[in-house]
């Protein structure tokens, strides 16, 4: 049997330390669940420019496209703020994104019980929160043309962007988000503006056309997205997958992070088209960027890179059941009272990366006998 391929990208500031963590889990799978995978490791954003001056060389986009899954650390920091836009670390990022064809991106926004007190609203809001937000990743006005700053003839300064989508690209993210919303409650909440937006407009009907055409046992709503955020603080639990262009789809996603408490608990998988064989070519991330103040110390939380991986044994490797065990662990490990920094509670011990990592690994050795 052909080995499933991964290409870790750890990067700058505390991804080298979460992808660490992400490392001994991947080991415990090996030793315990006959789990074959074959791991190569590169570099992107500022690491890259600072050994091959770009944040992603050639060879390295060439790897991404062949492995089944990347795993991504964070990239940026300080050091390269005063280079040009070209050659920003992000900029590797977004290659990736873009030559890779992710045009799904995948944020769940789940709190744990353990973790109710540290999210800013009241817990009886949060509590038992489970959300899977799916934004529309390379279209829309982040891409669209005509774009730029002109000076108009009166000597005043024009900045432009165009909000632009095609049906297709309307139907392929919808379609991802009412695949996952049958394996969820299988319920969809599609937002935008059509109100206001003709883009918005050919959004909402567009995805109920696929609704009705190939997904109509899903219940599907529409919200206006600047409704949807107020109700994403009001009443949560309302919705279970949203799908959203990539605009609202980036303002809402972070949104519902911070109902959770923490970004260093959230993972994130961005997924392009099915190929000839069946599969999509998938990126999995933590969303709590770099860190360039901790980095280094230790002291990161390695959950969101791990819950990562866990999607990538979900959605790419096929491994439902080796997801739900390091989920599961994760859960026991917060519930016994360990936190890192970021989510530390008043009597609460406070654990570094490391420890943080053992006692997950601890965990997996209980429940996997």
């Amino acid at each position: 049997m052909t080995k499933s391929t991964m290409l870790m990208l750890p990067g700058d500031g505390i991804g080298p330390e979460v992808i660490r963590e992400v490392r001994r889990i991947i080991d415990w799978l090996t030793r315990r669940r006959n789990f074959e995978l074959e791991i190569s490791v590169d570099l992107v954003g500022g690491c890259a420019i600072d050994k091959h001056g770009v944040p992603l060389t050639d060879e390295t986009m060439a790897r991404a496209m062949e492995v089944d899954a990347v795993l991504l650390g964070a990239v940026g920091g300080p050091k390269w703020d005063s280079l040009p836009f070209a050659i920003k670390p992000e900029r590797g990022l977004l290659r990736l994104r873009k030559e890779m064809g992710l045009f799904a991106n995948l944020r769940p926004a789940l709190c744990y019980d353990s973790l109710v007190d540290a999210s800013t609203l009241k817990p009886e809001i949060v509590r038992g929160l489970d959300i899977m937000i799916v934004r529309e990743l390379t279209g829309g006005v982040y891409f669209g043309e005509p774009r730029g700053i002109t000076t108009l003839p009166d000597g005043q300064r024009q900045g432009l962007n165009t909000q632009v989508y095609t049906t297709e690209e309307i139907r392929r993210i919808a379609r991802v988000a009412f695949e996952l919303a049958r394996t969820r409650s299988n319920r969809l909440t599609s937002t935008e503006k059509a109100n206001v937006m003709e883009s918005g407009l050919l959004w909402r009907e567009e995805v109920q056309w696929v609704h009705d055409n190939e997904y109509p046992d899903v219940n599907l709503s529409h919200m206006y997205a600047d409704n949807a955020a107020m109700q994403l603080v009001r009443a949560p639990k309302q919705f279970d997958v949203i799908v959203s262009d990539n605009l609202f789809g980036d303002i809402l996603s972070d949104e519902a992070s911070m109902l959770t408490g923490s970004l260093g608990m959230l993972p994130s998988a961005s997924i392009g088209a099915k190929g000839a064989n069946g599969k999509r070519k998938a990126m999995y991330e933590p969303i709590h960027g770099s860190a360039p103040d901790i980095a280094g110390q230790g002291i990161a939380n390695p959950i969101a890179a791990i819950l990562s991986f866990a999607m990538a044994l979900r959605y790419t490797f096929d491994r439902a059941a080796d997801a739900e065990l390091v989920e599961k662990s994760i859960v026991n490990v917060l519930d016994s009272g360990l936190r890192t920094g970021d989510i530390m509670q008043t009597g609460k011990a406070r654990v570094s990366t490391g420890v943080m990592g053992d006692a997950i690994v601890r965990e997996l050795d209980k429940l996997g006998g």
